[in-house]
This record gives C-alpha cells, sequence and structure tokens, in this order.
C-alpha cells in the first residue's frame, strides 16, 4: 500500500500528537496527582522538623525563692546522610563530649538522620565541637536547644518538690501534682539546610511557637523550712532513728508552711537515692497516734453533753478492768475532770467519755476530725490511714481508740487535727499550692482557704485549748515543749510500734508532739514524730523526745516570724535523761 505524503504526514502528526498526549498525562499526573507524594519525599529530604521545647515553669517559695528551674544545655545529635567523613567526625566527636569513638561510628553506621549522640551538654561544649566541624571542613553533627531541671537547695524540701527522670519524666511531689501546669507545650519549626548542614534563615518554614510552662508558687516558707530541716537533722543524728518527720502548717489557713522527712533525698541525684530515702511519711505513713488522739474524745464528749468542765470522772487508781483486759495508767489517778485528764494523759479517763459517747458517736467524731480520709493536700500518694467503723471494732476498741490505738493515721492528719482545736473547731483543707502564675508573673490560678467542715463550736475548742496549755505546764506530760515569752499548747504521743509480724515490737516506739503557738492567737502548728529512737525504753517517751525538739524549733520559728513575745521570760531547763513527772501514758 503506498501513502500519500499527506498521509504519511498525517500519521507521523497522529504519532507525535499521542506521544505529546502520553507525557502530558504523566505530567498531569505527577503534578497533581503524586503532588502531596512528592512534596513530602521532597520536603524530607531537604527540610527538617525541628522541636522547640516548651520551658518548663519554675517552682517558687511563697516569698518567690527559686525552689526548682531549669539550666539551659544541649542536645547533640547526628545526620548521617549528609556525612563525608564518618571516621574523622567520630573521632572529634568522642574527643569533645567523652565518648567512645567505635561505639559513635557504630551509631553513624545506621544512616539514620536524626541520632542522639548525648543529652546535658553544656552550651561550651557544643559550641567548641561546631567550631572544631567548621576547621576541619566536617559536617553532620548539630544541636539542639534543650535544659535540665536543677533544685538550688539539694536534699531541702526534696519530698515536697520530687523531680523529673532521665526522660524527663515527672516523679513524686509537685513536679507530678502540678505536671500540667508546669510541663507546658511543645512547638516547632521546619527549617531549610544547604549542603553543609547550615540552616538557611530565608527559607524558614511554618513554625508553631511553644507554650511555656506555668510558675507554680508554694505555700512553704523556705525561713520556716530551713528552720524545720536543721533541727530535724541534728535530732536524727543524734538520735538515730528509722525515721522522722514534722509538719509545720497555719492553722487558719491551711497552708503548709514547712514540711520534711529523714531520711532524705536529693532531687538533683535521685539515681543515687534508696527506695526508704525518697518518700514522703508525712502523708503516706501509717501511724499509731498515741495520746494526741485524746483531743478527739475530749472535744467530742464536751460537744455531745457527756461532760463538762466541771465535769469528775474516776479513773480507777490506774487500773480499769473492761472487756476482760486491764487498761492501766502510768499513775494511779483518783477522779479527775477532763482538763486534768488531758494535762495528765489519763487512759483510763480518756476511755470512759468514749463509753459516754458510745461507739457510733466517738466514731463520728474521729471522722470530723478529718481521720480516715484523704484530705486533699496537691501530693501524690496521700493516704487516708485506717479507721474502722464500729460494725468491725472488738470490745476493747471503744476503750483503746481514745488513746490512740487501733486506729492508723498519717502524721499530716495529725497536724490538721489538732489545728481544728487552734482554728477555733474549724477543719481548714490543707494546702501546699498557693497560686499559679504565668511567665509575666499574672496570677493563673490562686488557691483560697477551705473550710472542710466545723468539727466543734468555738466554746468546745476553747476549752480544749486552755486545757492543752496545762500540758506544756509544769506537772505536765510536755514541759519541754514550753518556748520562752508564749504560751504553747499541745499534747504528746507516744505508741509502741506495731510488729511487721503481728503484735507490738518490744522496746519500739513512735513518740510524737503535736502543739501551736502562741495559744492564745495560733500562728503555726507544729508536729514532731520520731520513730524508734535509739535511747533507753524508759526515756522513749513524746514528752521527752519529741517535746524539746518542739521547742527549738518554735522559738526559731517565732524569731522569724516576729513574734511578739506575750509572756515574761522564765527559766527553762533541757530535757532530763529520765522524769516520771513528765512521762505521758503509753498505748500499749
Amino acid at each position: 500500500m503506498k501513502f500519500t505524503a499527506n498521509t504519511r504526514i498525517g500519521i507521523a502528526c497522529g504519532i507525535a500528537a499521542s506521544i505529546f498526549t502520553v507525557f502530558s498525562a504523566r505530567l498531569i499526573h505527577l503534578h497533581v496527582a503524586k503532588h502531596d507524594e512528592y512534596s513530602r519525599l521532597a520536603a524530607q529530604k531537604h527540610l527538617t522538623r525541628q522541636i522547640i521545647h516548651a520551658k518548663r515553669g519554675m517552682i517558687l517559695d511563697r516569698n518567690g525563692e527559686i525552689l526548682a528551674t531549669n539550666l539551659p544545655v544541649r542536645t547533640v545529635f547526628a545526620d548521617a546522610s549528609r556525612m563525608k567523613k564518618p571516621e574523622a567526625l567520630a573521632a572529634l566527636v568522642a574527643s569533645h563530649l567523652g565518648l567512645d569513638e567505635k561505639e559513635v561510628l557504630e551509631k553513624f553506621s545506621t544512616g539514620k538522620k536524626y541520632i542522639v549522640l548525648k543529652r546535658e551538654v553544656p552550651e561550651e561544649t557544643a559550641v567548641a565541637l561546631w567550631n572544631d566541624m567548621q576547621k576541619q571542613k566536617l559536617r553532620g553533627i548539630f544541636s539542639e536547644q534543650d535544659a535540665v531541671r536543677i533544685y538550688p537547695n539539694g536534699e531541702v524540701l526534696g519530698h515536697v518538690l520530687g523531680f523529673l527522670n532521665h526522660e524527663g519524666k515527672a516523679v513524686q511531689g509537685v513536679e507530678l501534682s502540678m505536671e500540667s501546669q508546669l510541663a507546658g507545650k511543645d512547638g516547632y519549626r521546619f527549617i531549610e539546610r544547604d549542603r553543609t548542614g547550615r540552616e538557611i534563615v530565608l527559607y524558614r518554614g511554618i513554625e508553631e511557637e511553644p507554650e511555656h510552662g506555668k510558675n507554680v508558687r508554694l505555700t512553704i516558707d523556705m525561713g520556716l523550712q530551713s528552720i524545720l530541716e536543721e533541727e530535724l537533722d541534728a535530732a536524727y543524728k543524734d538520735l538515730k532513728p528509722e525515721t522522722a518527720n514534722a509538719v509545720l502548717v497555719d492553722p487558719k489557713t491551711g497552708a503548709i508552711l514547712a514540711m520534711a522527712c529523714r531520711p532524705c533525698f536529693n532531687p538533683n541525684e535521685p539515681g543515687k537515692a534508696q527506695p526508704e530515702q525518697m518518700k514522703n511519711r508525712a502523708i503516706i505513713d501509717m501511724v499509731e497516734p498515741g495520746s494526741t488522739f485524746k483531743i478527739v474524745v475530749a472535744a467530742g464528749a464536751l460537744n455531745e453533753g457527756k461532760v463538762d468542765e466541771k465535769t469528775t470522772i474516776f479513773c480507777e487508781n490506774g487500773r480499769f478492768a473492761y472487756g476482760g483486759r486491764i487498761l492501766k495508767d502510768h499513775h494511779g489517778y483518783g477522779n479527775m475532770d477532763v482538763h486534768e485528764i488531758l494535762v495528765k494523759s489519763s487512759n483510763i479517763g480518756s476511755a470512759k467519755m468514749a463509753l459516754m459517747m458510745g461507739g457510733d458517736k466517738f466514731y463520728e467524731y474521729v471522722r470530723r476530725f478529718g481521720f480516715g480520709e484523704r484530705l486533699g493536700i496537691e501530693l501524690p500518694g496521700e493516704i487516708p490511714g485506717l479507721v474502722h467503723p464500729p460494725a468491725r471494732w472488738d470490745k476493747l476498741t471503744i476503750t483503746r481508740m481514745p488513746m490512740g490505738h487501733s486506729v492508723a493515721v498519717t502524721p499530716l492528719q495529725i497536724a490538721m487535727g489538732m489545728s481544728v482545736i487552734a482554728n477555733a473547731g474549724r477543719l481548714m483543707a490543707p494546702r501546699i499550692v498557693q497560686s499559679v502564675e504565668k511567665e509575666n508573673g499574672e496570677i493563673a490560678m490562686k488557691k483560697e482557704p477551705i473550710v472542710m467542715r466545723e468539727v466543734v463550736p468555738e466554746k468546745t475548742a476553747h476549752f480544749v485549748a486552755e486545757a492543752l496549755i496545762g500540758v506544756t505546764q509544769p506537772g505536765g506530760t510536755a514541759a519541754f515543749a514550753r518556748v520562752n515569752g508564749f504560751q504553747v499548747a499541745g499534747k504528746t504521743g507516744t505508741a509502741q510500734k506495731v510488729s511487721p509480724h503481728g503484735g507490738y515490737a518490744a522496746g519500739k516506739y513512735v513518740v510524737s508532739f503535736v502543739g501551736f503557738m502562741p495559744a492564745e492567737d495560733p500562728k503555726f502548728v507544729l508536729l514532731v514524730m520520731v520513730d524508734d529512737a535509739k535511747i533507753a525504753s524508759n526515756l522513749n517517751y513524746g514528752g521527752l523526745v519529741a517535746a524539746p525538739i518542739f521547742s527549738r524549733i518554735a522559738e526559731r520559728a517565732a524569731r522569724h516570724l516576729d513574734l511578739t513575745p506575750t509572756m515574761p521570760p522564765i527559766p527553762l531547763q533541757p530535757a532530763p535523761i529520765a522524769s516520771t513527772s513528765t512521762t505521758e501514758e503509753r498505748s500499749n
């Protein structure tokens, strides 16, 4: 078949048109259908998504002293796709960062674009590495801004603050409970680099600014905290107890002014601490409170009208048979009124007031004082303690619980229970966070004092407070809790330790003193608790061990708070080695 010239031209044009149509379709497919895919691949090749880390908020005390802050550091990482001389680069990196050269080279061999070489590198070290890379015309190593959490006061307040682990995750304390406010939200930016790895700022892409964390201001007063820690340290060294802790609280607002435990740990070096050192025992330990619990039965019996200020109770001359057992007092007391029962810390007098009230009503007051429930402090791990309802009591419980036996409470609950008496009968919610503040100082959230409930009327609380002043006078169980120039009110506690094998541990006691000052207008409530002091058993009483520690802390706290003395100076004697006249009843 012969084709004419026009036919051949037509065929050629058709073929050409078909070819162009195919190519055009392919181009359209690439530019339209595959646009997003290839754009993403191009971005992955030339752009880097860089995280802009949010600054974690600081933790401050009530006066603005920094308790936790951030130290700027760099995270050094490698992009193996940009390296030309990995061996030389590995040697340089190893020398600057203190790493093993072979291990660094192995990481390079993975070919990954983001290989973390070392975190928490000081700024000057990262700059020196970069400068040496430029001199040797090496590339592939970069660094990004980061920060390390530091606690300027070391061990002081460690249990309250908590810490960040090696992954930057909050562990324990305020760091954990206020994580949502402290952490902030990271931002990001897309950046483009030239062939040497330098950022081309002109082509900087989309970015989102970070939302920096907010600062958390605590109710803690570091002046008072330092006093508390120093005195607790001295007692821990001298008495060598298993544990010791103290809580200082403003009874009118529930604000925790100081809180400390021994043993303790340094939140800057949590990896060096043993688990037992890291427990905030003020909120997670359960102890039998001993005679400090007698304020509950006294307040309840007064408020229910079972006794009044003139009622006398026969204390059986020191031996009371009930439920097939003998309940003893340290001395053989006869008739005593409520004031005397508290001053002398009579187990029998307290038990008889509970019997007058009945189990259900007594239990009601135990719960109204805050025992058996979490009080809601802004710290993780708070426990409710253990208070059984009357349906689960045995026949002895009603005579043992009034003296702090057959019940388990936390040190914080004891402090807040005494705060009820110091605060005209009102139970406040304990607070350790005062406010949350933005970076510019603007208040984002303020925590106001919360009245949980009225436990007893002011008149009842005042009567108990007056009796508790007698506890610290000569002849009371806590004469060594006195502070020159001030009226002190408080109560001792001495409880035999529960054995992990059942029953009680012979010769081991948890002793305490909880009191408030000035008694007529309390500015603070202070609990001191010492667990198993290594001293003779006949000396291991709250009035001889914990009360003198209270006195030293309270005297220094009064000076720090600039309290005006309300009483004339009196000669104070140091706590003697032994004194039967200042020995309270043990709840065993």
